[in-house]
């Protein structure tokens, strides 16, 4: 993996866990809008760093755990994890003893796909992420529904970076057709799953919900996937802030009452 930081280390430290087809570094224009408040931690998967060889999801929650510690942080007030990243943060939170004070997973890929159809997936996604950096982001509206010219250089530097053997490592272990993992009551109370009414991963949000009953469900009404996020990174930062010191969402006009 590869780790940016942005902050001050005395600060409560918050981590981010990226989306598919994108590196770490596309979380900067939300973490420098909280960069004042808390220690902002990127990590890079090692998918998408040149000259790295991805091994499972337990190498990459070890190599984040190593670094925090390195770091000295000895508790994590926010999690945030976007799309695929949900996967890695499940994964992460199961694992780590360090306490998380809130976590935020804006349009979490809480998909459960058999192993036949992962394997299958590969070659299409490995095409579909080196096509953008092949055609310098030409082709990401014919992937994703937002071609937003602040998101398109993560995409292009991603593809660059990508191995067909990690893409197909990564797949191999992720969204696995496995009961979703274990949290507790009193994280639940503390996790908000997010969703945009339009976007395709909503098919998924019945499944988190019983799964994890006692947990935050916020609907952004007429948003896509990781619209908010991309679109509006000062918005969206600003409500991870409001969550994490108090503890609820803020008032906000396209949250689905």
């Amino acid at each position: 993996m590869r780790f940016e930081t942005l902050g001050n280390r005395k600060k409560p430290a918050a981590l981010f866990f990226h989306a598919m087809g994108v590196t770490g570094e596309s979380s900067e224009p939300v973490a420098k809008h909280m960069q004042d408040k808390f220690f902002c931690i990127l990590p890079n998967s090692t998918v998408y760093c040149a000259g790295q060889k991805y091994i499972s999801k337990e190498d990459e929650v070890r190599q984040i755990e190593d670094f925090l510690r390195g770091q000295g942080i000895e508790s994590l007030a926010l999690v945030t994890a976007s799309s695929i990243g949900a996967d890695l943060a499940m994964a992460f939170l199961t694992r780590t003893k360090l306490p998380v004070g809130h976590v935020f997973f804006d349009g979490g890929q809480f998909a459960q796909i058999g192993k036949g159809t992962r394997k299958i997936m590969v070659p299409f996604l490995y095409l579909a992420i080196k096509s953008l950096y092949w055609s310098k982001g030409a082709t990401l509206k014919k992937i994703l529904w937002c071609d937003d010219a602040s998101i398109r250089p993560y995409f292009i530097a991603a593809g660059e970076a990508l191995t067909y053997g990690n893409m197909r490592r990564q797949m191999e272990d992720s969204l696995e057709d496995k009961p979703f993992p274990a949290l507790s009551e009193e994280l639940q109370r503390h996790t908000y799953f997010e969703f945009g009414s339009i976007e395709d991963h909503y098919k998924y949000r019945d499944a988190v919900m019983q799964a994890y009953p006692h947990g935050n469900f916020p609907v952004f009404e007429g948003h896509d996937h990781m619209q908010y996020q991309i679109r509006d990174p000062k918005g969206f930062a600003e409500m991870l802030c409001f969550i994490a010191e108090h503890d609820r969402m803020p008032e906000l006009e396209f949250i689905q009452k």
